[in-house]
């Protein structure tokens, strides 16, 4: 009997060959109920740095949505975050085939992300304390995912600045060469339709009224709007930068002659209508019907350039 279990042992030996991890002396891996998940592991580091993004921002995001909702010429705002993540999700294909190659040479915009977060924090500037988020998010990407990961997500990034509202010493700077240059053009425009004028500054003394063009009036509203909607624009229809760069800066020429028209037309109503009426109800609903015209404008400037240099079509 033992000379029998002997050779049973010897051959069933025989009949199962060893692992090529046991004749290495290597050790077997885990099963998948022994083991934890390798992805749920590795999305620790990045779920504890979201949680500190969130501590550090959420008071500062909460006050941007406020701002968003209180200021017109900021309304498009809401629009901006959902534009951003659809460039993401559109870039998703693109952002898995590149390969992450971790770096140190992020760190220093981290470093000035913080830095800048600081400054606005203490020195109560919500504009450098908001436009922190920015330089802090491509350090974030830049270090542990690459230079070319960045490269790819970086417009989604930048996108984020069309949501925050400019500093009000900046804001002014603009405003009023706007409201100047509105009340020029409304001046020059208006004799040759039969109104006399008198333009001192950004007030139009007309034979029956003065009609001032106030900061509301300069055209930033529209200008800031039509120029975010210029660039969703040109994402969704142009494949090139350089046709999209031009259709968002022919938003600018756009908006301000749209401005100058409103105010003509304002003018002609207190002429020849009725000054309640034209400061009232028209000069409320013009701004809508002008921003819609605005629009088919930056439509027609974007099919004269298909006319006059059509687009290559890439081969398959």
């Amino acid at each position: 009997m033992k000379y029998n279990a002997i050779q049973t042992v010897a051959r069933s030996m025989q009949s199962e060959p060893a692992s090529p991890e046991f004749l290495s002396g290597q050790e077997q891996p885990l099963s998948s109920l022994d083991r934890p998940s390798i992805s749920r592991v590795a999305s620790i580091p990045f779920l504890i740095i979201g949680a500190l993004l969130i501590a550090l921002y959420y008071r500062i995001a909460i006050k941007l949505v406020i701002d968003w909702y209180n200021i017109a010429d900021y309304s498009h705002g809401f629009l901006v975050p959902l534009f951003s993540l659809f460039l993401l999700w559109d870039k998703r294909k693109q952002i898995a085939a590149t390969p992450a190659r971790p770096t140190w040479a992020g760190l220093g915009l981290v470093v000035f992300g913080l830095i800048t977060l600081i400054f606005g924090v203490y020195g109560v500037d919500l504009f450098t304390s908001r436009i922190s988020f920015v330089f802090l998010l491509a350090g974030l990407v830049w270090t542990f995912f690459g230079g070319q990961i960045l490269r790819q997500v970086i417009f989604p990034i930048l996108v984020l600045l069309l949501a925050i509202p400019f500093p009000a010493i900046i804001f002014n700077q603009i405003t009023f060469p706007l409201q100047l240059l509105a009340s020029q053009l409304a001046s020059m425009i208006l004799p040759l339709l039969g109104v006399p004028v008198l333009q001192e500054g950004n007030v139009i003394q007309l034979p029956v009224m003065k009609l001032e063009v106030a900061e509301a009036c300069s055209g930033i509203r529209s200008l800031m709007s039509l120029f975010t909607l210029a660039v969703f624009y040109g994402y969704f229809l142009e494949r090139t930068t350089t046709r999209r760069v031009i259709l968002a800066l022919a938003s600018i020429p756009i908006a301000v002659a749209a401005n100058v028209a409103r105010i003509v037309g304002t003018g002609l109503c207190v002429q020849y209508w009725d000054p309640v009426k034209a400061l009232g109800f028209f000069h409320e609903f013009s701004g809508w019907v002008m921003f819609v015209i605005s629009l088919l404008c930056l439509y027609l400037i974007h099919r004269l350039m298909q006319l006059v240099a059509p687009a290559k079509e890439k081969a398959l």
